[in-house]
């Protein structure tokens, strides 16, 4: 059975008993606690947190999820993966554990004529949590399983939640056998390789407090409405089900293998160290693919630097496996191939995908040709001191710093006749990813305590938002928060947050910046100065009162400051345009990456797998402008998601969407999925003046504009300082830029004139130093301060000259020149001196610490610097008792 009936046969039964489909989230879900979506639950969790109602009873969904966990493992075994699908049925206070059973024993056990998996009862087992009775009772119930195939496990294996305060519940786990060839007899408990999970139940029926670790945390309490949370490995039935042995020899990623087993020549399944290979290339080549199609670019940091990792790991293994020459985008049109039926956007945005791949392959064929000239330097350094082990903080930083995979150290290494420092590699690698969970863990606070917003919204409901049309409306005030903490009412000076039942107030989302304005009661006032949705559907006001007081249940009439509304909204609609403008340039490669939309002001952050042209700036502004000109009206209307794909708007990744959207049309030209606001007609925005163009990273390029009257005083600043320096040079403001560059080659050459008369006049003293040197064991030495501006190039250039002047007898100059609270100094030496054994470079450290300093060079000239000026005349004593010292 190919994978994809799989997930379309699960999807079918649990639809046909009343669970809504829900399409997969993206990878990249906006969580605080989480870089990728890891399980089918991850989009579900404002409704299992309580901070949204959910708007059906039952769910099913197949996720796409990325576990990044065990990189190091994946090829290694066959059982770890970076990327899976992951097929799960949600109930949100509904039916519970029996229900959950009975789903899940119909479908895995009905047969595969009537629409089931089909898969032998007898050859089922379940775990449960050892506390669990019930479940097991219902095992024994509901699907007829002996109490020898039911194992009870602890907190460890069977009970679940989600790390931080909040549901928790028991799980059962339904393994199924494999067969004696694949391990020991005794089930779950005994063996996982032969006994193979499958499928996941979650009971949430608990709620935890304050812990640690999946052991250490107290149960508080029981959840009020109990809710059924599942995960259905895709591939691991998919392998059970298409008879081979483990999830790379199924239908979507044995095909991947069978790419790089044309590349390479060789064979999987003929060598063990070659099938680590070609599995770590299956399973990155699908992970980097669906990050990439997700918005995520190779970087250094997050998310960027994990697809970073994956892609690279695949260029190692090619490469190990003899090819040398760029193959990544062909892995990815092995994959959209694949993936496609169940992931069109995969299709959609291929172009886009294999440029990024193909980009960060060439950086890494570079990497591994700079990389291998620090191992080669290594590796001699190494063999110079008589030793055969390369260190691990070399070999660490090859890793670290140059994108080196250790295995790649390792056969270099041998190929020189070295060993390589594996167990101080691996100290160092533990103490980064230390440091990484370190940062995992404070990621996870990013829930916080939101009980008691989550308590409001369920007590008061959503609030109400009619800022699309009303820039002022009388509301009711449901509560006031002051430090966290709920209060009767607030008087003047006090800061608070207040919940209306409706309101104008445009809460900061997608970009846009929250509305600021006032709020007035009739015994009171209150400046608006943010507004937040702390929770889904909860506008938070935040407030400072400012005359008299406000209570609950005070009517109140909002008002939002609408000149700055207007503003945001310019800037807001501006951005949609460079959107599309970019789009336009770059195609479908140009993802937006981020955006922010302020009174006035506007920035947009795409991806682009390669150089932005220079001329960017003008051709995007130019069109935008152009566009205004037409002054379209902006249209909004709700629609379903397909439908408005379809229409071809344009869906942000990371963006988690419901089936109802928002769309925002701009004529032809713009057609974006957007709860924004925006102005009535774009030739509203006047004009549109992009002032800064950059690189903020690896593949991300961003851009910024002012919108309106602000971009209209920038151009009027921007005149008023030609103007004047038109005047300033007296020539007509189209002859400025001749007249500028006219100036500018006097005064280079000015520079230069007077860089050649200071050098005159320092060599001028050439003459003089040499007369002063001094007879030390029969080097001549001339060692003195040189004071006045002297740069560094002056100084050795005076030292120069001063050595031609000792002709060739054996001679050492050593000139200090300070300067404020440093001093720079030269050591230069004739060739009769180094055939005494004076080397320049040797000499400084004589006399370095003396003046604080430190420097180096070649024997004939060292050169440094050093923070004690007042040592000089120490240093140039010590220099005189190195040479004595012969």
């Amino acid at each position: 059975m190919e994978t994809h009936e799989i997930n379309k046969r699960f999807l079918d039964h649990f639809e046909s008993r009343g669970h809504t489909p829900v399409p997969s989230a993206s990878l990249i879900l906006d969580d605080p606690t989480l870089l990728f979506v890891n399980a089918g639950m991850v989009q579900f969790k404002p409704y299992f947190l309580g901070e949204v109602p959910p708007p059906y009873p039952r769910a099913t969904s197949i996720q796409k999820c990325v576990r990044t966990g065990d990189i190091d493992e994946v090829g290694k075994t066959t059982r770890h993966n970076t990327f899976f699908q992951m097929a799960g049925n949600f109930s949100f206070g509904d039916y519970f554990k029996e229900g959950a059973i009975e789903h899940a024993w119909e479908l895995i056990t009905k047969s595969q004529a009537d629409g089931g998996f089909g898969f032998d009862p007898d050859r089922i087992w379940v775990t449960v949590y050892e506390d669990d009775s019930e479940a097991a009772g219902l095992w024994r119930k509901v699907a007829g399983i002996p109490s020898e195939r039911i194992q009870a496990r602890g907190m460890e294996d069977n009970f679940w939640s989600m790390g931080v305060p909040g549901p928790c519940g028991p799980s059962s786990e339904i393994y199924y056998d494999r067969g004696a060839k694949f391990g020991r007899d005794g089930g779950p408990v005994v063996d996982e390789d032969r006994y193979l999970e499958i499928w996941n139940l979650v009971f949430m029926q608990n709620i935890r407090g304050e812990g640690h670790g999946k052991r250490d945390f107290p149960i508080v309490g029981e959840l009020p409405a109990k809710n059924i949370d599942t995960g259905m490995g895709v591939e691991r039935v998919a392998y059970l089900l298409q008879g081979v042995e483990n999830v790379y020899e199924t239908d979507l990623v044995r095909p991947v293998i069978g790419k790089a087993e044309e590349f390479s020549g060789r064979r999987y399944g003929a060598d063990h160290a070659d099938d680590v290979r070609f599995r770590v290339i299956a399973d990155h080549a699908r992970s980097g693919v669906m990050l990439i199609g997700d918005g995520v670019t190779p970087g250094n940091e997050a998310r960027g630097y994990v697809l970073r990792r994956l892609l690279r790991r695949i260029v190692r293994s090619v490469r190990l496996l003899g090819v040398h020459e760029p193959v990544l985008p062909e892995f990815a049109k092995v994959v959209r191939d694949a993936m496609a039926p169940s992931y069109p956007e995969i299709a959609r945005d291929f172009d886009r995908i294999s440029e990024v791949m193909r980009v960060e392959e060439e950086a890494f064929l570079a990497t591994l040709t700079s990389g291998s000239k620090i191992f080669d330097l290594a590796a001699e350094e190494t063999k110079k001191s008589g030793g055969t082990i390369l260190a691990g903080d070399k070999a660490f930083q090859l890793h670290d710093t140059y994108g080196f995979p250790i295995d790649l150290t390792l056969e270099m290494a041998e190929e020189q006749g070295l060993s390589v420092d594996e167990g101080g590699f691996r100290t160092l690698m533990e103490e980064q990813r230390q440091r990484a969970k370190a940062d995992a863990a404070a990621r996870k606070k990013g829930h916080g305590d939101l009980s008691v917003y989550r308590q409001l919204l369920e007590r008061h409901g959503e609030t109400g938002f009619l800022g699309y049309t009303d820039l002022q409306a009388d509301a009711k005030v449901l509560a006031l928060l002051k430090d966290g903490a709920a209060v009767g009412s607030v008087k003047v000076g006090d800061k608070a947050e207040l919940i209306l039942d409706r309101t104008p107030f445009y809460a900061e989302s997608g970009g846009q910046v929250a509305d600021t304005g006032v709020l007035i009661a009739s015994g009171g006032e209150a400046k608006v100065y943010d507004v937040q949705k702390i929770v889904p559907g909860l506008w938070v006001h935040r407030v400072e009162v400012t005359s008299g007081e406000i209570g609950v249940d005070t009517a109140v009439t909002g008002s939002v400051d609408a000149y700055r509304r207007a503003a945001i909204a310019r800037s807001h609609s501006a951005t949609h345009l460079v959107h599309a403008a970019v789009r336009g340039a770059y195609g479908r490669r140009a993802a937006q990456a981020g955006s922010l939309n302020s009174p006035g002001r506007m920035r947009f952050d795409f991806t682009t797998p390669g150089p932005v042209s220079a001329d960017l700036l003008t051709e995007v502004e130019e069109e935008v402008n152009d566009y205004l000109l037409t002054n379209v009206e902006v249209e909004t209307y709700v629609t379903t998601k397909d439908k408005a794909l379809e229409l071809g708007a344009v869906a942000l990744f990371g963006e988690k969407y419901g089936n109802d959207v928002r769309v925002v049309d701009m004529g032809d030209y713009s057609r974006e999925l957007c709860g924004g606001t925006h102005v009535g007609r774009i030739g509203e925005l006047g004009l549109v003046k992009l002032v800064g163009d950059s690189s903020i990273g690896s593949g991300v390029h961003r851009v910024e504009a002012l919108v309106g009257q602000d971009a209209l005083k920038h151009v009027r600043k921007e005149q008023l300082l030609v103007s004047q320096l038109a005047s300033t040079l007296k020539v007509p403001t189209a002859e400025l830029p001749g007249r500028v560059d006219d100036v500018l080659a006097r005064l280079r050459n000015a520079e230069k004139e007077i860089e050649q008369l200071r050098t005159q006049q320092v060599l001028g003293s050439a003459g003089s130093l040499a007369d002063k040197a001094q007879d030390v064991d029969g080097v001549a030495l001339v060692a003195e301060r040189v004071d006045g501006e002297v740069d560094a190039n002056g100084l050795r250039a005076l030292a120069m000259e001063v050595r031609n002047r000792l002709g060739v007898r054996p001679g050492v100059v050593a000139l200090f020149a300070p300067q404020g609270e440093k001093v720079a100094f030269v050591v230069a030496t004739t060739a009769a001196a180094r055939d005494k054994g004076f080397a320049a470079g040797k000499l400084v450290p004589a006399f370095g610490p003396a003046v604080g300093g430190r420097g180096g060079g070649k024997p004939d000239m060292a050169q440094g610097g050093g923070t004690n000026p007042a040592g000089v005349d120490q240093a140039i004593g010590a220099l005189r008792d190195a040479l004595a010292r012969g």
